[in-house]
């Protein structure tokens, strides 16, 4: 069989689940009595169904269709599942892109030697990091019913069921699909800042350790697979290290919500879970670890190690010993539990040996037992039953997950000017400063450890709100240490002095000597431009120089949203990749390792995408093995909702960071495809620029997009702009590309590029000849290209049309709509002629999913314009007839999200 043959397998067996869950969701709404609902669902009625019954409520009607694109969008994760299982079945493990299979192949045909593999893995480090960004516009609620659905479709792949196991699967989905369907579909309120940290919790808890271990499992039979020395790939220290980190409690760019208290709790939080998940693992281990000691007595050292570990702990030791009499091993295992309870219950900290304080304590208590059993010959069983519970606690510590803390520089500049008006400085200014200026009185400060002010002086809104949680860092530092730290993220950095200024916050609270890192966030065009001028100020600089160990390491921010809205996709792309090139040469130049860390959001247009393909793309010799990446919204969900989505995705994170990890330089034919990069690149930057300087482009936008709905919505704690002025610069990147997708223009994910690609072909045809012919040999230009092109096929220009007439002023529709089509026909039919064929094609499986949606979201567009219009009209937004409407078009927003599986 070949693997077009299992595509087409794949794609009739989407059809065909389709038809199935469909009809149990028409079966439940006229077991309702909603017959006139029930004949309008797609799919499972003929396409020439009306659609405008008097019976029928257009809120229902938005209701339902937007449950049938989850529907959907369910029925394609478990087909691509499936797809993997029978290509890795007919094709080897080798045949699964991105994979270890893949990864481990290619570097045997490379010759690679597997001591060589063994070496460069247990140095890879990877870390997911979770944001809950006001993406997710599906309540926690509802996703936890996606679960239940997506699970029992998984049952149903049973090739073995009864006919009777058959229906009660059937009965079980329409009973799931009632309560779906009663349960409110979107967020009347803003979710609190709890509500999301209880979302995250659901995967560090539930979710990552699960995948975690079977994304192990891959790497593992991947290994043996290729006949590599088992010996090499045993120990949990052998393995990459995959940690995870979260935004929810210390991403304070914008958000007023997050206080000093909500961090502390949150650090709380995190321990607490971390220390019961792994108490879990333990208490299982116990009950396997059975041995006894009459059978096969334990060495004498072993024994007197366990009287002196039950000793140190006094009753509870005793009670612990008791237990398990004569069975040594559990014994020693139920010692470490004990001593894990007196963290839980934060009564003994003082007393060391009587309650762990740092997750090193106790993996030093497992490494001595595994030691234990290898010198029994016990090794299977460690391996079997030991290394899940190493492995857990490497990953996640007690901290469960790391928190970075992110603050934006212009927040700081007002902090540090009430600080020094408190200290009682004449000129206190410092917003109003140069450069130069700063940096002399930053370098004077950073000589002297005198703090600002006395502790519990208050000076100023954003400092005291600063300062108190940098005293909540501080005090979970000192008793804990900073496992649980993150970065200190410093958004909008432009200069040397945004960075210098947090070493006098860490002062200022005595956390100076802390290894918690300053990390620059290169967010526009201009800013990644002089990323590399700044890291290289800021790694020279003697406090930078005090702070670094003897493996230096330095992390870097990458902003994908903010670069383009500053510059458009194209634009962005090409200047993250030069800045990862210049900045890595800063490194190297300096004996600095960098880690990227890639602010992704969950939409192209945010530097979504698959993960594989993102890692692929990256510049040869940039990627050190140590690599941060944001995950948001609902990005997460469909990563991470099911626990076969999240070892596929965990495997394609590590196994490519891995892989890139490997490549040392760029080709010299590569590296002679920058300048026409760069050409294409000013065009269209320029044509970008033009567009959003139009003088009725602000008005455009706010009437051709549904934006201001979308800052009337519930989907996240956050607000939508900064600091609450109506502007392009202060609009979050999320809703201004979410607004734009809702319209279908997907104008934020091509805009530019047809102009770039007209004007190379017409005056440099030679240089756009290589291009093409480069295409399939640059990862970097083909994902740019194929990208692109997935934004312009899910754009719509019937449905643009139809949005733009929403814009009063015919003058500005008719002059902004010309260039915006005109560059979406030229981008369309340069990238076919780049890739020498048509995107039909190449691309079955995307086109089939936007054929399968289309009609049912023209109907729902089509419905949002005329509620728009309504609601616009309204002489007040206050009055119950304008907020059911708002509702009503915030049920849209969440349908139409689901038909484009994707949001911001």
């Amino acid at each position: 069989m070949t693997k077009q043959a299992i595509q087409k397998q794949g794609l009739e067996k989407i059809q065909t689940d389709l038809q199935w869950v469909m009809s149990c969701f028409k079966t439940m709404l006229l077991s309702l009595g909603e017959v006139a609902l029930a004949d309008q669902l797609p799919w499972v009625n003929p396409p020439q169904a009306a659609r405008n019954s008097t019976e029928l409520s257009d809120d229902k009607l938005a209701q339902a269709l937007g449950m049938s694109f989850e529907l959907l969008n369910l029925v394609e994760e478990n087909a691509a599942t499936q797809f993997r299982r029978k290509i890795e079945t007919h094709f080897g493990l080798e045949a699964i892109r991105g994979s270890w299979g893949e990864t481990l192949c290619t570097w045997k045909k490379e010759g690679m030697d597997p001591e060589r593999i063994a070496q460069m893995l247990p140095n890879i480090k990877v870390m997911p990091v979770l944001t809950a960004h006001p993406t997710e516009a599906k309540r926690v609620t509802v996703l936890g019913i996606h679960r239940e659905l997506y699970m029992l479709l998984v049952q149903n792949e049973n090739p073995i069921w009864t006919p009777a196991e058959k229906e009660t699967l059937t009965e079980q989905i329409i009973s799931l699909l009632e309560r779906w369907w009663r349960t409110g579909e979107i967020y009347l309120q803003k979710p609190t800042l709890e509500n999301e940290r209880e979302n995250l919790l659901h995967y560090f808890v539930t979710v990552f350790p699960e995948a975690l271990r079977l994304s192990d499992e891959k790497l593992r039979v991947a290994w043996k697979a290729m006949g590599f020395d088992s010996n090499l790939l045993k120990w949990p220290e052998q393995f990459p290290l995959l940690q995870f980190g979260s935004w929810v409690g210390g991403d304070r760019d914008g958000h007023p919500y997050v206080t000093p208290e909500f961090t502390a709790s949150t650090l709380q939080v995190h321990r607490q879970a971390a220390l019961k998940m792994i108490r879990t693992s333990l208490v299982e281990l116990a009950s396997k670890l059975s041995f006894s000691g009459q059978i096969r007595p334990a060495p004498p050292p072993f024994l007197t190690r366990v009287r002196a570990f039950a000793d140190s702990l006094g009753d509870m030791g005793q009670k612990s010993l008791d237990r398990n009499p004569l069975e040594p091993w559990r014994q020693f295992v139920n010692l470490m539990i004990a001593r894990l309870d007196g963290a839980i219950r934060e009564k003994d900290l003082v007393r060391e040996e009587s309650s762990y304080r740092y997750a090193s304590e106790l993996s030093a208590d497992l490494s001595y037992l595994r030691g234990n059993l290898l010198e029994m010959n016990a090794g299977r069983i460690a391996q079997q039953l030991l290394f899940p519970v190493e492995r857990m606690v490497q990953c996640f510590g007690f901290h469960l997950a790391k928190l970075d803390i992110r603050q934006n520089s212009a927040y700081h500049e007002k902090v540090i000017e009430q600080l020094m008006r408190a200290a009682g400085y004449s000129d206190s200014a410092y917003g109003t400063w140069s450069e130069e200026k700063r940096l002399d009185f930053l370098n004077e400060e950073l000589q002297s450890n005198r703090p600002f002010i006395i502790w519990g002086n208050s000076c100023g809104v954003e400092a005291d709100t600063l300062l108190g949680y940098f005293r909540e860092l501080k005090e979970y530092v000192d008793r804990y240490g900073a496992d649980g730290m993150g970065s200190i993220i410093v958004s909008m950095t432009r200069s040397l002095s945004d960075l210098l200024v947090v070493y006098l916050f860490l002062r200022e609270v005595g956390l100076l000597e802390s290894n918690i890192p300053v990390v620059p966030l290169l967010e526009t065009i201009e800013d990644l431009a002089a990323g590399p001028a700044i890291l290289e100020a800021f790694l020279t600089h003697p406090v930078t120089l005090s702070r670094v160990g003897a493996d230096a390491l330095q992390e870097v921010m990458l902003g994908y949203s903010d670069s383009n809205k500053d510059g458009g996709i194209l634009t962005s792309r090409w200047s993250i990749y030069k800045a990862e090139q210049q900045l890595t040469a800063v490194g190297n130049r300096l004996g600095v390792k960098l880690c990227f860390f890639h602010g992704r959001g969950g939409s192209i247009s945010r530097g979504g995408g698959k993960i594989h393909r993102f890692l692929d793309s990256m510049p040869p010799g940039t990627v050190s093995g140590k690599i941060k990446m944001t995950v948001q919204g609902e990005t997460i969900a469909n990563q991470f909702a099911n626990r076969l989505n999240a070892t596929y995705n965990l495997e394609m994170f590590v196994a490519g960071t891995a892989r890139q990890a490997m490549l040392t330089k760029e080709p010299e034919e590569v590296n002679a495809l920058h300048p026409i990069l760069d050409r294409m690149v000013d065009t269209a930057q320029q044509t970008y620029r033009e567009l959003i300087a139009h003088p009725g482009f602000i008005h455009f936008y706010a009437q051709a997009t549904p934006i201001d709905v979308l800052e009337q919505s519930k989907i996240g704690s956050r607000p939508a702009r900064r600091t609450g002025k109506r502007s392009l610069e202060d609009l979050r990147s999320i809703p201004w590309v979410f607004s734009w997708s809702l319209a279908r223009f997907m104008l934020t994910g091509w805009f530019g590029t047809g102009a770039a690609l007209r004007e190379l072909q017409a005056s440099q045809p030679e240089e756009w000849t290589k291009l093409s012919e480069m295409v399939d040999n640059w990862p970097f230009l083909k994902y740019r290209l194929i990208q692109i092109e997935t934004n312009l096929i899910n754009a719509d220009p019937d449905i643009m049309q139809a949005f733009a007439q929403l814009v009063e002023d015919e003058v500005v529709r008719s002059g902004l709509m010309s260039p915006i089509l005109r560059d979406y026909e030229e981008g369309l039919k340069q990238i076919e002629k780049l890739m020498r064929l048509p995107a039909k094609e190449r691309r079955l499986t995307r086109m089939e999913n936007i054929r399968l949606r289309g009609s049912a979201l023209g109907a729902l567009h089509h419905m949002q314009i005329h509620e728009l219009k309504t609601w616009r009209s309204s002489t007040s937004k206050d009055t119950p007839e304008a907020e059911q409407r708002l509702s009503k078009l915030l049920l849209l927003v969440n349908a139409i999200s689901g038909g484009l599986k994707g949001t911001g």
